[in-house]
């Protein structure tokens, strides 16, 4: 299992870039800390791909944390969930990271399994899950965000450690394959670093989501007519984008407008047809 952690200096910064206050590891506490990252740190591909572009290597969490702080970054699933549960195990929570399947994609997304009073939650940032979901193989579990209502359901059989998760109104209900087994530090970290290889995921395009002002945000560059979309209940409302889209998106997400600008030089060629 993994025993990263922060230091301490960079968690209370963390804590206060979060506006989330300390305290004794409590269900509540965790679904603030989920909320409040959420709708602070952009799921993106944008400061990979430049990382890919400069220096193929892994952001791990001290770094990540810092490029969120001050540059508004994020990440995919693999560094994203990395550096959620480094904050996590910093602030004395007890769990693990696991390797999960999208359909026919195996071992291709992440998530955190955390224990508390003996009931394990699923975490995911690196989706993002927009709420801790309860994981039993006794049945189907239900609950609510503000924006999904999701279940966790069981395989059972050989499959017992496998949970089907779903989110809807969404146009794919099925979000992934929970494969509730902990996998050591080692091998999530090889995992990552393979994710900025040859088979890397969305590396080839930007991609960022965000929750602004309680409502969900989205640009994707291999969608045309470039837009930014915005998502209520399962409806899509999209703002056509005029002038720099790079711009654009960098003022609408908060991130640092250099790096996007050269996340979109260094992809916008795969999708000529869509400016």
């Amino acid at each position: 299992m993994s025993t990263n952690e922060l230091n301490a200096p960079l968690a209370a910064q963390v804590l206060a870039f979060l506006k989330v206050e300390t305290a004794t590891p409590t269900l509540d506490t965790l679904e603030k800390l989920l909320a409040a990252y959420y709708r602070t740190v952009p799921w993106e591909s944008i400061f990979r791909i430049v990382r890919r572009a400069e220096k193929p290597t892994p952001r791990w969490p001290a770094q990540f944390w810092q490029e969120a702080m001050t540059r508004g970054g994020g990440g995919t699933c693999f560094e994203s969930n990395y550096a959620f549960f480094a904050l996590l195990q910093t602030l004395g929570y007890h769990g693990y990271l696991t390797l999960n399947n999208m359909g026919e994609s195996i071992g291709c997304h992440t998530a955190i399994v955390v224990v508390l009073d003996e009931q394990k939650w699923l975490v995911d940032v690196g989706l993002p899950l927009y709420v801790l979901l309860p994981i039993s193989s006794r049945g189907v579990m239900h609950r609510s965000s503000p924006f999904f209502h999701y279940a966790v359901r069981p395989d059972g059989g050989e499959l017992a450690a496998h949970y089907q998760i779903e989110r809807w109104p969404h146009p794919k209900r099925n979000a992934f394959t929970l494969i509730d087994e902990p996998v050591d530090d080692d091998t999530y970290r090889a995992a990552t670093a393979a994710d900025y290889g040859e088979n890397g995921l969305f590396l080839d395009f930007v991609i960022i989501n965000k929750v602004i002002n309680n409502e969900p945000w989205r640009f994707n560059m291999a969608e045309r007519p470039w837009a930014l979309n915005r998502f209520d209940w399962g409806q899509k409302m999209d703002t056509l984008l005029e002038g720099d889209a790079a711009i654009a998106v960098a003022e609408h997400f908060g991130l640092e407008t250099a790096v996007v600008q050269r996340a979109f030089a260094l992809t916008q060629h795969n999708y000529p047809n869509l400016t």
